[in-house]
Formats: C-alpha cells, sequence, structure tokens
C-alpha cells in the first residue's frame, strides 16, 4: 500500500464552480444523524439536499464501527431500529448489530436513493449568511451554494451551528457549573490504566532528559483539583476492521511517517509484564472484526486532538494524519520490531486490514472517531443529573441508553506515576432526551436544528454520543423541521405535543418502560468485561 493510497481528510479544491442548490431542507453532514433527518423530511414531503464535508456517507458507523454501542436496544425505535433491520436483512437475521462497514455504506446509500434524497461530497463549508436571525445561504469553498428555508447541521464538529453565530463550548466544564458529579478532570477512575508503574523519562530515573511521547504533562495531586474545568475533550482513534482470513488479509503496512519512539512506553509497559493493546477485540461477520481503544496504551490517540474542534482544515488535516500515523505505527510496531517480544510480534501479525474493506483508501477507514467536538449551549442543557434520572425532561424526542463514558484526556505523570486521566464508566438507565436541547437560542437562530452537537455538558454527551442516539435524534429533528415548514415557523416555535404524536406514529420510543429487565453494570460489563 503506497503513501497516496492513504486517506485524507481535508483536499483544497482545485476548482470554482458557481452551482446553487435550493432545497426546503438544507442538512450539512451525512452521518448517520443526517441521514435519517433527511429520509424523515422527505417522508413528511419536504425537498431535501445533504452537503457532505467529507468523501463518504455514513460517519463513523459505515467506517469501523462494527460493534454498535447501543445500550438497550428496547430503547432504539423508529429509522435507528429500522437500520438494524436493514443491516439484518443483508445478512438474512431480523436484525444485526454487528456487521462489516462496507454493508453500513451499502445500506445507508441504498436508503437514500429509495428516497431520491442528492448527497454532495466534499462540501467545505466556507461561510454561513444569517439574516434577521435566520440562515439564507452557505457557501462552500468550491464555490458551490446551498439556499434553504431550515438547516439542520448534523456534523461531528459542529461546523455550520459555529459560523451561524450560535453560542457553544468545547472542553470539560467543572461539576460545579451544572450541579454534576462526574465532570471535569478525573483522576482515580481504574478503567484504561497501567496496571504497573512505569519510568516516565526518556533515560530511565532522568527527569532532565524529558518525558517520553505522549505523556503530556507532570503534574501533583496539590495542583490538580478534582471535578475542575479545562479545555481538553475525550481521546480520538480509528476504529479498524481487522481480519485473521488470509485470503482477505493485508499486513500493517509500514506508515508514511514512522516513529517508533512513539512507542517506547508501550514497550517499557510490555517489560513490566502487561500486555492487553488489542484486547477490545470485538468480532463481527465473516471473520472481521472492530478493534477499540483498551487498556493503558493501546488505539487512543491520548491528549492530541484538543485542537481539533476549533481546527482550520489545514490543521484538522494534519491532526488526521497524525492520528493514523500514531495508529498504524503502533499496529506496524507491535508486528515487526525486534524489541517486542516474539509471541506479541507472532499475535499481532496474524491480523492484518480486511483487503475487501475501503478499498479506495489502502484499506484504511476515512472517518477519524470523532467522540467529542464543539457542543451548543442553549436554554436546555442535559447534565449528568439527566443521565442519573435525577432529572427527567417531558419533551423527550428520543432515549439514550449507553454509559456515561468518557474516554482518557491526556496522559500525566503524578506524583512521579504514569497516569491516564479522563476516563469515567458509569452504568446508567434508559432516559430521555431534551428537545429544547437540539434548538438555538432563539435570538440567534430560528431555523437551525443541532440534532448531534447538541446542548450537553461534556460528561453527558458521553452517554448520548452514540451512533444509534444520533439516528434517533436525526429522525425527530427532521419531523420538527417539516412540522415548522409546513406552518412556516420558527423551529422554537413547533408544538411538542404534535411532534410527539407524529413520532409516536414512527415507531420513535420516548419513554423507557421500567417493567422491562434492564441491568446497567452488567450491559457495560459486558461490552468490556471487567478490567
Amino acid at each position: 500500500m503506497s503513501e497516496q493510497h492513504f486517506p485524507i481528510y481535508y483536499e483544497k479544491p482545485k476548482q470554482i464552480y458557481s452551482r446553487k442548490y435550493e432545497a426546503q431542507l438544507i442538512i450539512y453532514g451525512a452521518t448517520p444523524a443526517g441521514i435519517t433527518a433527511a429520509i424523515q423530511a422527505k417522508k413528511q414531503g419536504l425537498d431535501v439536499i445533504i452537503a457532505e464535508f467529507s468523501n463518504h456517507i455514513g460517519g463513523i458507523t459505515s467506517n469501523g464501527l462494527g460493534a454498535t454501542d447501543f445500550g438497550a436496544k428496547e430503547a432504539i425505535g423508529g429509522l435507528s431500529r429500522e437500520f438494524y433491520r436493514k443491516i439484518g436483512g443483508y445478512y438474512g437475521k431480523d436484525e444485526q448489530w454487528t456487521f462489516e462497514p462496507k454493508v453500513a455504506k451499502q445500506v445507508f446509500q441504498d436508503w437514500l436513493s429509495s428516497y431520491e434524497i442528492p448527497v454532495y461530497l466534499k462540501q467545505h463549508l466556507q461561510d454561513v449568511h444569517v439574516e434577521d436571525g435566520r440562515i439564507k445561504i452557505i457557501t462552500m469553498e468550491d464555490g458551490s451554494t446551498y439556499q434553504g428555508d431550515y438547516f439542520i447541521d448534523a456534523s461531528y464538529e459542529g461546523d455550520l451551528m459555529a459560523k451561524a453565530g450560535i453560542t457553544y463550548t468545547v472542553g470539560r466544564e467543572s461539576n460545579a457549573t451544572y450541579g454534576e458529579t462526574y465532570n471535569g478532570v478525573q483522576f482515580g477512575h481504574p478503567h484504561h490504566q497501567f496496571k504497573t508503574e512505569i519510568d516516565p523519562y526518556v533515560i530511565p530515573g532522568n527527569p532532565n532528559s524529558g518525558l517520553l511521547e505522549g505523556i503530556t504533562e507532570i503534574t501533583t495531586s496539590e495542583k490538580e483539583v478534582q471535578g475542575s474545568s479545562d479545555h481538553r475533550i475525550q481521546a480520538y482513534n480509528f476504529r479498524l476492521c481487522l481480519t485473521k482470513d488470509e485470503s482477505n488479509l493485508v499486513p500493517f503496512p509500514k506508515p508514511p511517517n514512522y516513529h517508533p519512539g512513539r512507542y517506547e512506553l508501550l514497550l517499557r509497559y510490555f517489560e513490566s509484564g502487561v500486555w492487553d493493546a488489542m484486547n477490545l477485540h470485538t468480532m463481527l461477520v465473516n471473520g472481521k472484526t472492530d478493534l477499540n481503544n483498551y487498556g493503558g496504551f493501546s488505539t487512543d490517540y491520548i491528549g492530541m486532538n484538543h485542537e481539533w474542534p476549533e481546527a482550520s482544515y489545514d490543521e484538522r488535516e494534519r491532526l488526521f494524519q497524525d492520528h493514523l500515523n500514531y495508529q498504524l505505527g503502533m499496529l506496524y510496531f507491535l508486528a515487526n520490531d525486534q524489541r517486542v517480544p516474539q509471541e506479541i510480534r507472532d499475535e499481532v501479525a496474524a491480523w492484518g486490514l480486511s483487503k475487501d474493506e475501503f478499498e479506495e483508501t489502502g484499506h484504511w477507514p476515512e472517518q477519524l472517531y470523532i467522540r467529542e467536538s464543539r457542543r451548543m449551549i442553549t436554554d436546555y442543557v442535559m447534565t449528568d443529573r439527566n443521565c442519573l434520572g435525577e432529572v427527567v425532561v417531558e419533551d423527550s424526542i428520543g432515549l439514550a441508553s449507553y454509559q456515561m463514558d468518557s474516554h482518557h484526556c491526556r496522559r500525566v505523570v503524578l506524583d512521579g506515576k504514569v497516569v491516564n486521566e479522563g476516563d469515567v464508566e458509569i452504568p446508567i438507565s434508559p432516559y430521555p432526551i431534551s428537545f429544547r436541547a437540539v434548538l438555538p437560542k432563539r435570538e440567534e437562530c430560528q431555523n437551525l436544528i443541532v440534532p448531534v452537537c447538541l446542548s450537553s455538558s461534556h460528561i453527558a454527551f458521553g452517554s448520548i454520543r452514540m451512533e444509534p442516539v444520533f439516528m434517533i435524534l436525526g429522525q425527530s429533528v427532521g419531523t420538527a423541521c417539516a412540522l415548522a415548514a409546513m406552518q412556516g415557523i420558527a423551529v422554537q416555535d413547533v408544538s411538542y405535543s404534535k411532534l410527539k404524536l407524529l413520532l409516536l406514529e414512527e415507531g420513535q420510543v420516548l419513554e423507557w418502560d421500567s417493567s422491562i429487565e434492564d441491568d446497567p453494570l452488567k450491559r457495560m460489563e459486558e461490552t468490556f468485561g471487567k478490567e
């Protein structure tokens, strides 16, 4: 696999066009939320166009996240549930919750085609024109313009929301901000920590030699305040589709910018007796897996994504390639470096990239897993009190049911020990998400809805951020836009009672049936194991 075949995040358009598109509803982002929003709005009679930044549709669902993070299946209805039934149909089953990326992509493509919804790719947002509190037109770098009556920002980053002047935040609020328990700086949680003490210095025992790569700072217990705010967000990675099937296996190639020094900390971890970097390796279908992060040092590129939400497209491309080189480099290192114990090299080398996945990008997924980026601030903010059932909203547009789940935000030396900081995994029962949390403040914009970068604290977003939930929210906001368009009103004026009735008719689950047997702790342990 040559260097030019690796995926890229951004390439500046070489040609300027004057293409003009008009529709009642313009959706920015062909993520699962954008797709279900488009389908539902089209079902309700609206003309719909999707403009997608990248060269692919389906977001992370069609780019390696084949082991769906679903929480309680009974909380998933409507188009979200229909997606998993369509996946099941491909495999000859009623429903299927694990799947190959290429199958998810095909299901999304066929679904959009059946509703004749156009999707325009490589649409890099440049400008948003807002007049009298309404978005009038959005312009792309290639000169294309999109004029609509209503807009949905279904992107993972919230770029449309930001350019429209909507208030938002990035990072972790303090617990004091919204009266929470699990927000802000979080030390002491046991998950995905180093199980042994590792010397953090380039020259062992010599602090003057500097820190090993991947460790961002030295701190002390006296300096760190549990639950305090900062600018950091949870780590990103690529969700990889791997196989052991020799007829479909591509050995891990050496990445374009390979730096084995990045993995010195991992090597020392082996030498201390721990090997668990590939433990969260979930079997899918046809001999393929979804490789995710596990343990103290794994596929998450901890602490190296904090600039992403506010970064320029060029800077995001640099960060994208840095993440690719880190993660592919780790696999190449594990399979080939002579310093790695032979049994580990043999184990890792038995795996490879799936030859029949991502064939145009060197069998590497095109979508980086943007677990968290901007988050809107509006009249209602979802918090961990919603997740814990301490506060229950009465304007539900769907349920979230996955645990509060933040990956680590940084790796530091704390009181002389290497420590990962930020991971939180707290079991919860299904809870409703407020309609108000997807609506910007009236004075900021009256024809935009934001189902992905919705109004939520960092830690509540760690529960809400799952792809089935985004599909649920997409369908709900597509319905809301249709209701607004029928009456020519602001999205904030949509009647919740009318919205609720339509959502229930479409099979959405808006309230949790407490009679259903549900063990949140068991669900969490089944997903991650007892670490």
